[in-house]
């Protein structure tokens, strides 16, 4: 085997002499498993010995089409570069320019093989732990590759085959007169990024990005004052200050996208971890959260427990539905604000929490105005700093893609108190009873089923924090999905725990497993299928054994419940 530099390639072509009389276009065809795709993509390269330049052959839509980034790939032969340069959506251009020296090193092997008329030999690229084979022909003449990021060897590819069985190959050769085609390189080059950037600006091109909150505090103050109340993009603070709330305007996009929520969290003086949810508030009944919010949680529907206790807003009723979360997550023990406080041998404390999360099924919620809230609960003057940005992928280039069905989202229960610091109880509700609520199920319901979000507190040894506990959910009655929500994982998130005690066994307080969340990470709904629910009136009760109190010690738990289908 011999071992050559792609990047160092082209010596006898950049002579002008050898190669001015001719030029040669060639038109490549997608075949993947052994098949080719009919009407995939197809790619024509230009060479005339100085410049190549690349063309992503356009496709007949039957659709309108999204706007895209147009791009334009050159290789410069007689300078050794990779140009690529794309007009955005925006109007503004980029550009990036690869030497060939940047490009990746191929082994060379003694296969041929005649393709389209040439006599080719066979390199090999590892390429991201991808196996690339690139079979090439020096007969041509003339030097040129669709795909420059795999190196740039000397002569001109008519195949390339990645990891056996994607394959771009050659199905038409054309020799042009060397009048007849002339490649300018871009002289305009607009704003010169990195590679990385170039391609992740492409990528960006594509993607709706809301920024609902930007660095905002989530602390307490006791007495907040808020601006005039119900104007869009401004931001409100409730309970002291622990909730943040706004009114935003967000994409009418269609079904076929994918959404996601990021939330970046740190320490603005807070050391402990705390309980986190970002939520948005169901519209349209006749009283809702955001009433609560207003005019105090005591407004709000009622659930009594058997105890006679008193609940607010954690049930839904004929006129009321609870706030659906979004994202639960849990602060770590004071990253950033406590960095250097602390120092642990072979551990970097990170600069801040991130969390990112798919929330596609709520995307029916998620369009036109909303309101969107976040909490922390927290008594710290300091508090937290926290940004929520939400983030639309389309899955098609489609402007108007087919219709789809019809969703339909229902808020059951939600016994996260956002309201603790306005004096909204904690989820106790489980000390020999059970919580339940009635739904009514409409007709023609598809893919029926609850995303179901469980956590256990209570903060000591015997609390529920630290000890499993069967979480059953019943409807009408009969069990139909139990689980014991239990992180082992916690140990994970270490470098993002600078303020977690550390005990005299090397262990961490962050390091120890919980009921369904750690330190510095979300909680993953849970997804029960009930499909074979008939359509009418159901009640469904969640049972936990609730842990018993010691002292001024107590355990609850924070357990919500949405009901989603489609029709």
């Amino acid at each position: 085997m011999r071992i050559f530099f792609l990047a160092f390639t082209l010596i006898a072509f950049l002579n002008p002499a050898v190669y001015s009389q001719k030029s040669v276009r060639v038109s490549y065809k997608s075949i993947i498993n052994g098949r080719e795709i009919p009407g995939g993509p197809r790619m024509i390269i230009e060479s005339d010995g100085a410049a190549v330049r690349i063309i992503q052959a356009e496709r007949n839509h039957e659709r309108p089409q999204m706007a895209s980034p147009q791009q334009s790939s050159y290789i410069d032969l007689e300078n050794q570069k990779y140009i690529q340069v794309a007009d955005m959506p925006d109007g503004l251009r980029i550009s990036t320019v690869t030497p060939f020296s940047e490009l990746p090193v191929a082994e060379l092997s003694d296969d041929s093989e005649v393709i389209a008329g040439y006599r080719c030999i066979r390199a090999r690229v590892i390429y991201f732990s991808n196996t690339i084979d690139i079979w090439y022909t020096s007969e041509a003449g003339v030097a040129g590759t669709p795909v420059p990021a795999y190196g740039v060897p000397e002569g001109l590819v008519l195949r390339i085959v990645r990891n056996g069985n994607n394959v771009t190959e050659a199905d038409r050769v054309e020799v042009i007169k060397r009048k007849d085609m002339n490649i300018a390189l871009p002289d305009n080059f607009g704003r010169n990024v990195d590679r990385m950037t170039f391609e992740h600006l492409l990528r960006e091109a594509f993607v709706t990005t809301v920024t609902v909150f930007d660095n905002n505090v989530i602390n307490w103050e006791g007495e907040v004052t808020n601006p005039v109340f119900g104007m869009k993009d401004t931001l409100y603070r409730f309970a002291g200050g622990t909730v943040i709330l706004k009114k935003v305007t967000l994409p009418q996009v269609h079904d076929r996208y994918s959404l996601f929520a990021e939330v970046t969290e740190y320490s603005a003086g807070d050391a402990y971890d705390r309980t986190g949810t970002v939520f948005v508030i169901p519209q349209g009944d006749p009283v809702t959260f955001l009433d609560g919010l207003m005019k105090g949680h005591k407004i709000l529907p009622v659930h009594t427990d058997r105890h006679g206790k008193e609940y607010t807003g954690v049930a839904a009723t004929a006129d009321y539905r609870p706030p659906i979360e979004l994202v639960r997550f849990f602060t770590p023990f004071g990253v950033r604000g406590f960095n250097d406080r602390r120092t642990v041998p072979g551990l970097v404390w990170q600069d801040s929490a991130f969390y990112k999360q798919e929330i596609t099924r709520y995307l029916p919620l998620l369009r036109g105005e909303v309101w969107i809230g976040a909490f922390i609960g927290n008594y710290d003057r300091g508090g937290h700093r926290i940004s929520l940005r939400l983030k639309y992928y389309p899955e098609t280039r489609e402007l108007e893609p087919r219709e789809s069905s019809e969703s339909w989202i229902s808020s059951v229960f939600n016994t996260l108190p956002i309201m603790e610091m306005a004096g909204q109880q904690y989820g106790t509700m489980f000390d020999g009873d059970t919580l339940s609520v009635t739904v009514d199920i409409p007709e023609g319901l598809k893919s029926l089923q609850m995303v179901f979000i469980t956590t256990g507190h209570g903060g000591w040894g015997e609390g529920d924090e630290f000890n499993p506990k069967l979480n059953e959910l019943m409807v009408d009655g009969s069990r139909v999905w139990s689980y014991v929500p239990w992180r082992t994982d916690c140990g994970t998130y270490r470098n993002v725990n600078p303020a977690s005690g550390n005990f005299w066994n090397g262990l961490s307080s962050s390091d120890y497993s919980r009921s369904g969340w750690c330190p510095g990470s979300v909680s993953e709904p849970l997804i029960i299928p009930l499909d074979g629910l008939a359509p009418g009136r159901h009640a469904f009760s969640v049972t936990v054994p609730l842990g018993k109190p010691e002292g001024g010690s107590f355990s609850h738990w924070n357990i919500s419940g949405v009901l989603t289908g489609s029709f």
